[in-house]
C-alpha cells in the first residue's frame, strides 16, 4: 500500500505541476502579439495539458480510488476525507476548464486578459494546501 500511496503523491504532484504552469502560458499566450507566439503557445499548452496534465490527473485519482478501497469504504464517513474529495472534484472542474480555455486558444477566441489568468493560476495554490493540511491533520 505504500508504493499505491507513493505513486498517489508522484503523480498528484505532476498534476499540479502542470495546473501550476499551464495558467501562466496562458498569461504570457494572452500577452503574446504576434503569430510564431502565438502558434508556439498554442503548442506547448496543448502537449501540457495532454500530455502532462490530463495523465497526471487520471493516474492520481485511480491511485486515489485505490488507497480508498484498501483503506475501506467506511472511510468515505470521515469528515477530513469528504472534504478532500470535495476539493479534489474542485480541481477536476478547475483542469476542465483549463481544457475548454485551451480549445479557445486553439480557436484564437481566447476572451481574457493576461491580468485575468494571472489571478486564475492562484485557485489550485489554495486547494493544493487545503488538501495537504486536510491530509497530514485529519482533523474530525
Amino acid at each position: 500500500m505504500l508504493w499505491v500511496k507513493a505513486f498517489h503523491i508522484i503523480f498528484m504532484v505532476t498534476w499540479f505541476a502542470a495546473l501550476f504552469y499551464l495558467p501562466r502560458l496562458y498569461v504570457y499566450h494572452a500577452a503574446a502579439e504576434d503569430e510564431a507566439s502565438n502558434q508556439r503557445f498554442k503548442i506547448m499548452e496543448r502537449k501540457l495539458y495532454y500530455g502532462i496534465a490530463a495523465p497526471g490527473a487520471i493516474i492520481t485519482i485511480l491511485l486515489g480510488f485505490w488507497l480508498i478501497h484498501f483503506l475501506g469504504y467506511g472511510m468515505l464517513g470521515v469528515f477530513w476525507l469528504q472534504a478532500k474529495l470535495a476539493l479534489v472534484s474542485l480541481l477536476v472542474v478547475y483542469h476542465l476548464y483549463c481544457g475548454k480555455l485551451l480549445k479557445d486558444f486553439k480557436n484564437d477566441r481566447n476572451r481574457h486578459s493576461h491580468v485575468w489568468y494571472r489571478w486564475f493560476n492562484e485557485l489550485p495554490v489554495f486547494i493544493l494546501v487545503a488538501v495537504v493540511l486536510l491530509v497530514e491533520l485529519q482533523p474530525y
